[in-house]
């Protein structure tokens, strides 16, 4: 048997033990005229009989390297014609959708692209997208993500199959690659972003790969079988993740997650990592977050107080409050300005309360006795001294009172970090105002200049009690 024989039976060999193809299917061939993705083509087109296979073939041009696309698009276009398969071109705008998103290049150029190819199998009705990332890729992943600090998930690498993707490339090394292309005189495309260090995958494949095989020369297929290895284990740890997380969704939208806490806190650590990684890549503003962060949010849930929250990049905060941990890339919510219904019930949407006054009452003699600097879900204050109506509204620029029990006047900005108010629950915190003189930070402290006192005959008494918003 010839040595191109032996390799395509390999890469069949591989097809068959993920369960790629059953046969008869229409497959997209990602096709960028490299080394790796000519093979693919290649190969899948000697498989073609054998498995039945409709073959229809794509170019990203990803508009980075505009003087090279063209020869790349012509090279692949010339190839496909050469073989009988259908060729087609996608473009997409990296620049701007990374610029748009936050993004950098590399992570808009991945989702963009994956996006063109689901598009491009659309309408090319391909059940199918095979891609030619090989066991040298794979190992390049491993190393990448373990220096980035990825847990058991991230070092699984790149899966063979992902619903409709399929690697049949993910078990064969580049060199065995290139062999096949000089031994068939199949000439390749040479991306001359594949030669820059300035990305870590480059850095890894010209520099740490080679320092390394002088370790241990077969250090791809090291890498690649203990990759094989994780993934195995991996899938075996999200059976008992998928079982779990479906019982501790309290709600989730595409920007908010949350989750009931109890049970979260007394989850052993290897269970909860994937439990957090699961909700956070099953809500569509959350991924990107990395292991290190979920190493805080672990932090938060096991030794964190009610209330007590972190800030993750991409303006991700994960929150710890009395009943559920919540995931939110929601920006923090600014409060309207509402006027207070004296007395009955005022519903502040943002801040997620409810105010209730009982309006004006004769003061208690008894009740001047009692503390009133440290208010938490009640406040007392003399009528007489409030101008009506109140009004709740957001704090402004330059807000200061005269905190109950601390004698002077006070920021309201230095009272806020002194006690240790989120920064994004600042916003939503309720002023109650009388005139231009703040009555009550909601929920913290009134104002000495209301406070009852001997000479009290009316009092106004305000509750506040948090509702589900």
């Amino acid at each position: 048997m010839r040595l191109t024989d032996q390799f395509i039976d390999k890469i069949s060999d591989t097809i068959h033990k993920y369960s790629m193809l059953a046969g008869g299917e229409t497959v997209l061939i990602g096709l960028s005229g490299g080394p790796d993705s000519v093979c693919l083509l290649h190969v899948l087109h000697a498989l073609k009989s054998k498995l039945s296979l409709t073959l229809h073939a794509v170019y990203v041009d990803h508009g980075l390297r505009p003087g090279e696309t063209a020869g790349e698009i012509e090279f692949c276009e010339k190839i496909c014609n050469g073989l009988s398969i259908p060729f087609f071109t996608k473009t997409i705008d990296v620049k701007n959708y990374a610029a748009q998103n936050g993004m950098n290049k590399q992570e808009a150029a991945r989702e963009l692209r994956y996006r063109a190819f689901e598009e491009t199998a659309h309408e090319t009705k391909a059940q199918k997208i095979a891609l030619g990332h090989t066991a040298d890729d794979q190992a390049e992943t491993l190393l990448m993500r373990l220096l980035r600090g990825s847990g058991r998930t991230g070092l699984a690498g790149i899966p063979p199959v992902r619903r409709f993707i399929i690697r049949p490339l993910i078990e064969t090394e580049r060199d065995a690659i290139e062999g096949f292309l000089h031994a068939k005189n199949i000439g390749s495309m040479v991306d001359s972003s594949n030669l820059k260090d300035a990305y870590v995958r480059n850095k890894i494949r010209l520099s740490l790969m080679p320092l390394i095989k002088g370790f241990n020369p077969d250090i791809i297929r090291t890498l690649s079988k203990t990759a094989a290895i994780l993934s195995e284990e991996d899938k075996y740890f999200e059976l008992i993740v998928t079982k779990t997380l479906m019982k501790l969704i309290s709600r989730k939208t595409d920007n908010r997650i949350e989750l009931f806490l109890a049970p979260l806190e007394g989850m052993d650590k290897v269970i909860l990592r994937r439990v957090l990684r699961r909700a956070i890549d099953a809500t569509k503003s959350l991924r990107g977050i990395s292991f290190i962060h979920i190493e805080d949010i672990v932090q938060l849930i096991k030794l964190g107080n009610p209330g007590d929250r972190i800030y993750l990049p991409k303006g991700i905060r994960a929150i710890k409050d009395y009943s559920t941990l919540v995931l939110t890339s929601e920006p923090p919510v600014q409060l309207n300005d509402c006027q207070l219904e004296v007395p009955g019930e005022t519903i502040l949407k943002e801040a997620g309360i409810l105010i209730k006054s009982y309006g004006i009452e004769s003061c208690d003699p008894g009740i001047v006795s009692q503390n009133f600097g440290l208010w938490t879900t009640s406040a007392i204050f003399d009528a007489d001294k409030i101008a009506f109506p109140l009004l709740a509204r957001p704090r402004k620029d330059g807000d200061f009172f005269y905190p109950a029990g601390f004698g002077r006047r006070k920021k309201l900005q230095d009272f806020f970090v002194d006690e240790k108010v989120p920064r994004d629950e600042r916003a939503r915190t309720p002023l109650i105002v009388s005139g231009e003189d703040i009555l009550w930070v909601v929920g913290y402290r009134g104002d000495e200049r209301f406070r009852v006192t001997g000479d009290t005959k009316n009092v106004l008494r305000l509750e506040v009690k948090k509702v589900r918003d």
